[in-house]
């Protein structure tokens, strides 16, 4: 890495990320160990972490898969008795399951599936393995907590782009996500003294390939409520995660970076 650059190596680091094999969570994953840092890739699918494994590996950069069930305590506690207080430079939370539908429609169970594996999961993750955290600190001087939240932690969506009620962002999401984004204030407060940094990104409209692939015209007015026209790429969530986990924002701390296209400006 050229010495202008240095201030974003990740060698020698490690990386767990959930979710590591979604959409925007791949795309972390290969930023990350593109940067030299060791990456966890955490999904509830072995079948799916070893896939993504298996293409890091082929490019020549390092990567295990971390397989579990991250609303599991006792997965959770199997994977860090596992990790044997071997330092975690990086922890970013990206997991994340739900369906859709407005406020008349959807079950309030559906906001305790939600918060389970935004809020309740995080928060077990972060308390199980600050003992790894801590050492990463002793190692480095410092360690990195990335959560993603949402432009829905800030904003409400447009119920008029939706062509059916079912099939809106539902309210569930952006709770459990606007609890995140203030947890991150809370943790940034609570554990940066001790140089464990905790920050957020809140990604605005990246729909998945799918969604890009079977309803054009949702995505064409998607892209249409977006100051810069058009929807993001998952590469463009990958400078705003570097730079969060390497040194390069080391007195960044408590703070969301918005990566919506202008989404939340209008």
């Amino acid at each position: 890495m050229n010495k202008g650059v240095n201030i974003f190596s990740l060698e020698g680091k490690t990386a767990l990320i959930t979710g590591a094999t979604g959409h925007l969570g791949a795309s972390m994953a290969w930023i990350l160990a593109e940067a030299g840092a060791m990456v966890l890739i955490n999904s509830r699918s072995l079948e799916r972490s070893e896939k993504v494994v298996a293409s890091l590996r082929a490019a020549g950069l390092s990567a295990e898969s971390a397989p579990f069930d991250i609303t599991s305590p006792e997965a959770v506690e199997r994977f860090v008795i596992n990790m044997q207080r071997r330092p975690l430079h990086i922890l970013i939370n990206n997991a994340y399951v739900g369906g859709a539908g407005n406020i008349e429609l959807v079950d309030t169970k559906a906001y305790t599936a939600s918060y389970d594996v935004t809020m309740v999961a995080t928060h077990r993750l972060l308390q199980s393995l600050l003992p790894n955290l801590r050492q990463a600190v002793k190692d480095c001087a410092g360690a990195s907590v990335i959560n993603l939240a949402s432009m829905y932690a800030l904003v409400s969506p447009d119920q008029r782009i939706y062509e059916l009620a079912s099939g809106a962002n539902p309210p569930f999401y952006g709770a459990a996500k606007a609890a995140l984004l203030h947890w991150t204030r809370y943790a940034g407060c609570e554990f940066g003294k001790e140089g464990i940094r905790v920050n957020a990104i809140s990604p605005g409209p990246f729909p998945s390939e799918t969604v890009q692939r079977t309803s054009p015209t949702f995505i064409s007015t998607l892209a249409q409520k977006v100051p810069m026209g058009r929807i993001g790429t998952p590469d463009e969530i990958k400078g705003p995660t570097l730079f969060l986990a390497s040194e390069a924002s080391s007195f960044v701390n408590g703070a969301n970076i918005v990566v919506d296209g202008g989404w939340t400006c209008w």
